[in-house]
């Protein structure tokens, strides 16, 4: 069985994730496959859109090949830097694409799936749609772009979602701009349907087939989130949180609390620089600096073994506090890599 099925339907080039077992998790394989095709497509004047979804089963996408990444990470970490390698091409290209992109978030999208679906034009939630970059809790970080998506949404929600990796819902993910429709999820298949029949017409087709957006709770926290997570500190951040006696702050004291230091701190650093990132090449070549040492320090191993693979949930960090994490530390992790180990765009 193919992980991902590549196919072209009339004038539209599809991609359908096929991995249910794993939520149709990334692997290596798949990140070519769909680069391939982009590449492909980008060429060929019969196809006039593309189209992202996943074939069957419940969630968009999971994620990365988390498992594999940490074997990686304990040897050499080659296996893992060919697969952040492909996957930032993969987000880039689709970052680039010039036709239009519908991408349709139904169900858990987390992690590579972000990655899948923000590039595209048009992007579309559900009432089953679970947004969440939730790195922080297995030692990783807001990857595949997550420093320009998170950097750039309104106050500090970006920095607020980084840190405690809070999910999201359909509704408010269209107040975020994260989706760009919101549908019913049993008018998807009406809606991709009309598309094939008229990939010029993708946003007339969303547009008529979309419902009534709920009111998106996240909305109700925005003067707290702002308040509270406005530092680029987490020592501040955690500061103001124990300062703050309201329920809200002491359930996110508590969320992250069982989260990486290190990556908590990353994360902040990822957006900080991500607001003024000139480019979304620069992007991603630094995300790949960092995700290559990430992947093989101890926090990423650890929280993998607790998280994953022993499930016991109670991941040892280290360094256990934000203390114990030094800006030398965060700045080793950020440092460019040699020119003849760097990220680069797949041309």
């Amino acid at each position: 069985m193919n992980d991902v099925l590549i196919s072209t339907e009339g004038k539209v080039g599809r991609i359908r994730l096929n991995r249910p077992k794993a939520i149709h998790a990334l692997n290596t394989g798949m990140c070519v496959a769909i680069v391939d095709a982009l590449a492909a497509w980008r060429e060929d004047t019969a196809v006039e859109a593309v189209m992202i979804d996943h074939a069957e089963g419940r969630g968009f996408c999971a994620g990365g090949d988390i498992r594999m990444l940490a074997e990686s990470g304990a040897d050499d970490g080659a296996a893992a830097r060919d697969f952040f390698r492909v996957e930032y091409q993969m987000n880039h290209a689709l970052f680039t694409f010039v036709k239009p992109i519908v991408a349709f978030m139904d169900g858990i999208t987390m992690g590579g799936g972000v990655g899948l679906s923000q590039p595209a034009r048009f992007r579309v939630a559900t009432e089953n749609t679970k947004f969440a970059m939730p790195e922080t809790g297995i030692g990783l970080f807001p990857d595949v772009g997550g420093g320009w998506y998170l950097s750039r949404l309104p106050g500090r929600v970006g920095q607020y979602l980084a840190v405690t990796g809070h999910r999201l819902d359909g509704a408010e993910c269209v107040a975020l701009d994260l989706a760009t429709h919101y549908l019913a999820a049993e008018r998807i298949d009406v809606a991709k349907a009309h598309i094939l029949a008229d990939p010029q017409a993708i946003e007339v087709v969303l547009t008529d087939l979309a419902t009534p957006t709920p009111d998106a709770a996240i909305l109700t926290h925005r003067a707290a989130i702002d308040r509270l997570f406005a530092s680029d500190r987490l020592e501040d951040i955690i500061a103001a949180l124990q300062a703050d006696p309201g329920d809200w702050a002491m359930q996110q004291r508590a969320d992250i609390a069982g989260k990486s230091p290190q990556s908590m701190k990353v994360s902040l650093k990822l957006l900080l620089d991500g607001a003024t990132m000139p480019t979304f090449e620069d992007e991603m070549r630094q995300e790949f600096a960092v995700a290559t040492r990430v992947v093989q320090r101890h926090d990423f191993i650890e929280g993998v073994r607790a998280l994953i693979i022993d499930k016991d949930n109670h991941p040892r960090w280290d360094p256990a506090t934000p203390d114990g994490v030094s800006d030398h530390l965060i700045d080793q992790i950020f440092a460019p890599l040699p020119e003849d180990e760097a990220w680069t765009p797949r041309h």
